[in-house]
């Protein structure tokens, strides 16, 4: 198959820019009509008192110098290790491997016990099914581990924010992180929003997409960086190589791992790819769903699969047939 014109390619990648950004801009208005509508319908208390300390106290907040918070603390061990955030969700894109996702009640412990460093819910019902009803039970299952080991997983709100009040809503329900998508807010946005998450004690994850915008948000005061929309390992890993930190600052990393459209592992071995190119964190979604309830491929295996110490250069996830029964092997011994 001859190679493609280099215009072609060039063409195309423009129109999948601009399909990606139209795509964000149509999200965007769709949220900030869902946010006038919860305004409309009556602000509780305990929101608006985290709303006034937002409005009290941003404009004096110094987002260039601060320690590492709760969550970014978890999510940044010893070189060599990988933490991992699970992502709740309620529709799963791609193939649909499995029709329902279990309850809260039910993941929750399961994503604590098999050693998920952070849980997200995607509070988006247009993206991911969810609302703020399965954030707060995530957050409510989680409080009764207190005391108790594991303990209490932090839990992120990954809806999509376009306004102060959703942060202060999240604060009021006691979560520990927000996520900003760099593409959609834009600068002036992202600095606002970083403010407002430190006003109320909440850590705030900037989603990117290229070097430039990873060291833009860094720049700004953004100390969690989360690497979206870039698939492979090495393709994620050159939006954070040679990142410029300020003296004594630290940046934690995350890698998001895109599920396979496939019933074989990769996932996993990207997870450690990702591991061994600088990553400290990965956020993995739909790819926790694939094997629905096997016990060798539910939630909690491929969390414990992909937080081992295990090498891409001794062993492998991936499958041996085309069914996937290699990969199954592989973690129940992991497992075991």
């Amino acid at each position: 198959i001859p190679a493609a014109p280099q215009n072609a390619l060039k063409q195309s990648k423009f129109s999948s820019a601009t399909s990606l950004w139209a795509i964000g801009v149509l999200a965007r208005k769709a949220k900030e009509a869902d946010v006038r509508k919860y305004c409309e319908a009556g602000v509780s208390d305990d929101v608006m008192e985290q709303y006034n300390r937002i409005k009290s106290k941003s404009d004096d907040i110094d987002l260039s110098h601060a320690s590492p918070g709760p969550l970014q603390q978890v999510l940044t061990r010893r070189k060599g290790t990988i933490t991992l955030i699970a992502e709740y969700k309620r529709k799963i894109e791609g193939a649909g491997y499995i029709d329902d996702v279990f309850d809260p009640e039910i993941l929750s412990p399961t994503f604590r016990e098999f050693g998920a460093s952070g849980i997200a819910v995607m509070a988006d019902e247009r993206m991911g099914g969810c609302n703020y009803t399965d954030l707060q039970d995530f957050i409510t299952e989680q409080a009764r581990a207190a005391n108790k080991v594991p303990g209490p997983v932090l839990v992120i709100n990954n809806d999509l924010i376009v306004d102060e009040i959703q942060i202060a809503r999240s604060a009021a329900m006691k979560c520990q992180g927000v996520v900003l998508v760099f593409d959609i807010l834009g600068e002036e946005k992202v600095v606002e929003f970083l403010k407002a998450a430190r006003a109320v004690d909440i850590e705030a994850i900037v989603a990117v997409s290229t070097h430039e915008q990873a060291q833009t948000a860094i720049d700004l005061g953004a100390r969690i960086i989360k690497v979206v929309n870039v698939e492979g390992a090495d393709n994620k890993a050159t939006v954070i190589q040679g990142l410029e930190v300020p003296e004594g600052q630290q940046v934690c990393t995350i890698a998001n791992i895109l599920a396979r459209d496939n019933k074989q592992m990769e996932e996993i071995e990207e997870a450690w790819i990702s591991r061994d190119k600088g990553f400290n964190c990965v956020w993995v979604s739909d790819a926790l769903y694939k094997g629905g309830a096997d016990p060798s491929e539910h939630p909690g295996a491929i969390i414990k699969s992909m937080t081992a110490k295990s090498s891409v250069k001794w062993a492998s996830p991936k499958a041996r047939s085309g069914k996937g029964e290699g990969a199954r092997e592989y973690l129940g011994d992991i497992l075991m």
